[in-house]
């Protein structure tokens, strides 16, 4: 197996096309990056922007650059010495557009009948031999748009095919519309009547039964050609827990691409680990930039936010209660049609049934992992159901019935139940909860439990050493096209924990000058304010009615609060045009930005240099102030980038300033060491500090490349800076990879190590080249 020994992932759609990823590979190779990771190539609907909305597996999409664009890029990448690793979308095909879908089609046409109803996951019993496709609107009498086009039933913008023979006898088109496998119904019933597998709560993705052979083998024929022609080397698999079994869909995989590359898009809880029997490389990265994140957070502020958290909601709020809360929620509505499936695979009789979507719904509520995978997850089942017994102990009886369902890997529940929680968690959690709990926001982000404030450096240690240990191979990141705030808006409001009296009064003043009456979401949107200032009305705008609506405290995406989403346009267009609180805005940025520079810094030579692949997300070696997507999508300026590198290659050693000059120096030197001199990243040993700002040092050897980083900045430079504080390493000298200084080796003084930078890559002189 060829594994990479670091990426850089290109966002691929039409207005960056394979052939564009052509003209930047040469930038790439020269930052250091040792392959492309590509977003989705397969056809997506028509104006997809990321491609995960698949919906013709034959063909790399035209938009994209066709099967021509990735022979091209194939071609350069291998010229370079490079690889590609790219996405795939297993789990769900897009259906907005069912004339685009030549499966969805066929199935709309021909029912139960069509050779793809085997390929989708339709409970047809439920829909009396229909599919139900949630498309109509509010009127009583919507019903009465539909119009036969040829041999298409239309409604408004809406294509449905006719089934054969329902319109030759010249009937009415209420009657033909009768004759037809689908029953259009009003889009508010899906959360409760829908009949098919969706992607989380989304009706325009349908699932897809990969584990059905011809579904695997058909729906994974083009993707495979790219592995053994050699296109492609490697393969990140997107969302597995929706499948009904992630571990054979890797070993399909991994015999149908002769064991290549393969990582998984998981999210692991906690203390959780993939599963053993897996075939996998590891994740792509989400576990891990939670530890680069938290070494970075002061432990000291927990208590001050905790407090400023439960005066802004009134109460004392427990991150574990809250998502409780919100999983159900999700279990009772916007996923009640999945509970109700479940059910009638777990209920004997209609009289139970009630207590028994009760009881399901909690289990789902309780589950404390994504998915249990059983047998491996068996006492996840379990530790699901004491927890939910003792929140509804009336219930224990069912809990008591349906537990043993839920072991059995072979029943029909088990393998349904796995693939819903995980839309509840997903969906109470990163959707819901992650918007309503504004303690630290750095904090809430995908794959990672904001219920845990900080992790101490023996921690942090640890965690790389069994990462070092178990998974060498996984993806460490710090953006992703789903993070919800860019990696240096995150390292901006790790500050705050430093700084929290600071925080609580200049929050006070924001919200005095622009008031909207939800004190927790305001929290919230002037975290995200202040960590990725400047930014414009528009972006900042998109963001804070999607986090408003995703909250759904004030208002949400079905019943928009026109009051509320006045008053949060009017906080918008102050920040822009307000100069007194423009004048609040840049005070307080100016206290937390140059710290936050030194976060972002650390940040990322910890990312790059610790174990694990370390991916590049797009732009990001420059500073990263992207919010939600699809902010984080935003065109790359690569001639920009292009000549900082340039400049930093002709000796030139940026100031750590606005441009984020420095981000790259520190980007290009650590993937190239990393890329050029793999023998000095072979185990992971934390290194020794001495003295009294020891703890604000974050050291370690890879076996050759020592790397040396700065936390908690503002108390460092309110003790006076780092004084007397040392490193002990071998006595040889070394050499500063990002200034080109020479340091004696033995003890050396961490001040004068990190005189320009916050961070420092040493190798022994003499190795590095």
């Amino acid at each position: 197996m060829r594994v990479p020994v670091s990426t850089y992932r290109l966002q691929i759609r039409e207005a960056f096309d394979l052939d564009a990823a052509v003209g930047v590979l040469d930038y790439v190779s020269r930052l250091g990056a040792d392959w492309l990771y590509l977003s989705p190539l397969l056809a997506a609907e028509a104006g997809s922007d990321h491609g995960y909305d698949v919906i013709d597996h034959s063909r790399i999409d035209p938009v994209r650059g066709g099967a021509a664009g990735l022979d091209r890029l194939a071609a350069a990448s291998a010229a370079a010495g490079r690889g590609l690793l790219v996405d795939i979308v297993p789990n769900h095909m897009g259906v907005a557009t069912p004339a685009q879908n030549l499966w969805w089609w066929d199935l709309l046409r021909n029912g139960e009948a069509s050779r793809y109803a085997e390929a989708f996951d339709v409970d047809w019993e439920i829909g009396n031999g229909k599919i139900r496709i949630p498309v109509l609107g509010d009127a009583p009498d919507e019903l009465d748009q539909l119009r036969i086009v040829g041999d298409e039933l239309h409604y408004w913008d809406n294509r449905l095919p006719l089934a054969p023979g329902s319109a030759e006898d010249g009937a009415s088109v209420a009657t033909i519309y009768g004759r037809q496998h689908y029953e259009l119904m009003n889009w508010r019933r899906a959360d409760s009547e829908l009949n098919y597998r969706r992607f989380f709560a989304v009706n325009t993705l349908a699932g897809l039964r990969v584990e059905v052979p011809w579904v695997f083998d058909e729906s994974h024929a083009e993707v495979v050609r790219w592995v053994r022609e050699g296109l492609v080397q490697g393969l990140r698999v997107d969302h597995p827990d929706g499948l009904a079994d992630p571990g054979g869909y890797l070993d399909r995989l991994r015999e149908a691409t002769d064991d290549a590359y393969v990582l998984v898009e998981k999210i692991l809880e906690g203390p959780e680990q993939l599963p053993t029997n897996w075939s996998t490389a590891g994740t792509s990265g989400y576990d891990a930039l939670a530890d680069f994140d938290r070494v970075l957070v002061d432990p000291h502020g927990e208590a001050p936010f905790d407090t400023l958290e439960a005066r802004l909601h009134g109460h004392a709020v427990s991150w574990t209660d809250l998502v409780l809360a919100n999983k159900r929620v999700i279990a009772d509505g916007m996923l009640h049609s999945e509970v109700l499936r479940l059910t009638r695979l777990a209920t004997v009789s209609e009289v139970a049934a009630e207590v028994s979507a009760d009881a399901i719904a909690e289990l789902l509520t309780c589950f404390p992992v994504y998915r249990s995978y059983v047998p491996i997850g068996a006492a996840y089942v379990r530790a699901a159901a004491q927890v939910a017994a003792d929140r509804r102990p009336e219930l224990r009886s069912e809990f008591d019935r349906l537990v043993p369902l839920l072991l059995d890997p072979e029943h029909p529940f088990a393998v349904r139940f796995q693939q819903t929680s995980g839309m509840v968690m997903a969906k109470g959690v990163e959707d819901t909860s992650y918007y309503r709990f504004s303690r630290l926001t750095s904090l809430n982000e995908v794959g990672a439990d904001p219920g845990e404030f900080a992790i101490t450096r023996d921690e942090f240690h640890a965690r790389q050493q069994l990462r070092q240990a178990a998974l060498p191979a996984s993806m460490t990141t710090l953006s992703t096209h789903d993070t919800k705030r860019g990696e240096d808006v995150r390292a901006r409001i790790n500050v705050l924990a430093e700084v929290p009296s600071e925080w609580e009064h200049a929050l006070g003043e924001f919200t005095a000058a622009a008031p909207l009456g939800d004190a927790p979401f305001e929290n919230l949107l002037w975290q995200a304010i202040v960590g990725a200032w400047p930014l414009s009305p528009e972006r900042l705008g998109a963001y804070a009615e999607k986090a408003a609506r995703e909250a759904g405290t004030s208002t949400t995406w079905t019943a928009p609060n026109e009051a509320f989403e006045t008053a949060l346009s009017r906080l918008v267009t102050a920040t822009n045009e307000d100069d007194a609180l423009r004048t609040l805005i840049a005070a307080f940025t100016l206290r937390v930005r140059a710290p936050g520079w030194s976060n972002s810094l650390s940040a990322k030579l910890l990312q790059l240099t610790a174990p694990g692949v370390p991916d590049v997300y797009q732009g990001s070696e420059l500073w990263e102030t992207s919010l939600v997507d699809p902010d984080n999508r935003r065109v790359v300026d690569f001639d920009l980038r292009r000549d900082y590198l340039a400049r930093v290659d002709s000796g030139w050693l940026p100031p750590v300033d606005e441009t984020g000059a420095a981000k790259l120096l520190v980007t290009t030197r650590a993937l190239r060491l990393r890329r050029d001199r793999r023998e000095l990243f072979t185990r992971y040993a934390p290194v020794t500090s001495l003295g009294a700002g020891a703890h604000h040092v974050v050291a370690f050897d890879r076996g050759g490349a020592v790397t040396v980083a700065t936390r908690l900045p503002v108390a460092l430079e309110a003790a006076g800076g780092w004084g007397e504080t040392t490193i002990v390493l071998g006595t040889r000298p070394y050499v500063n990879v990002l200034t080109g200084e020479r340091v004696a080796g033995g003890v050396l003084r961490v001040a004068d190590l990190l005189a320009h930078y916050p961070v420092a890559l040493l190798v022994a002189e003499g190795t590095h080249s």
